[in-house]
């Protein structure tokens, strides 16, 4: 199963729109998850014209009203992956995303809030966070795949910028060209 992950957006209160080759790179995808900061509801809108979409609430959705779920448990083929916003300080603390992780009861944590990306596993727990195609901090515009089988979980950090992104021929993760 091939998921595409995405957090951070801030449309259209920080950023217009997202990134037209986004939507490029995710129409091979069985289920999109974004990590929260939508603001707006028509980002769910647009993702799901390219596939199945599931979001948590960040602190800005809080902020501009949207009523979306604080967490998510997502059990795809055999793992439970969590949804997060990861509002901890300090941002990114792998102990206290660890910490949710255990309270959902998950293999897979994904997080946003940061707006940088990050793949990091943390004793039997995977953190994930795809960082923002929209509004990075100290970093380049970025989403994730995440590929997960039976047997096998596999993450990948796509930068927007990145030559593979940049061309037409854009397959999915993994493959171009």
């Amino acid at each position: 199963m091939l998921i595409g992950v995405i957090s951070d957006t801030h449309i259209p209160e920080r950023a217009s729109k997202i990134p037209d080759i986004v939507f490029e790179m995710f129409k091979d995808v069985d289920l999109i998850l974004h990590a929260g900061d939508l603001v707006s509801l028509d980002v769910l809108d647009e993702l799901e014209e390219v596939a199945p979409t599931r979001c948590v609430q960040g602190n800005m959705d809080r902020y501009y009203g949207l009523k979306l779920p604080k967490n998510d448990i997502i059990t795809a083929r055999g793992h439970k992956i969590g949804l997060n916003h990861g509002e901890v300080y300090p941002r990114g603390d792998t102990q206290q995303l660890k910490y949710i992780a255990l309270e959902l009861g998950v293999d897979i944590l994904i997080t946003g809030h940061t707006h940088w990306a990050f793949i990091k596993e943390f004793d039997d727990i995977i953190l994930l966070n795809p960082g923002s195609p929209t509004v990075p901090r100290m970093s380049d515009p970025s989403v994730m795949f995440l590929e997960v089988d039976e047997s096998s979980i596999e993450s990948r950090i796509v930068k927007i910028g990145d030559p593979i992104c940049k061309s037409l021929n854009f397959k999915g993760p993994g493959t171009h060209g």
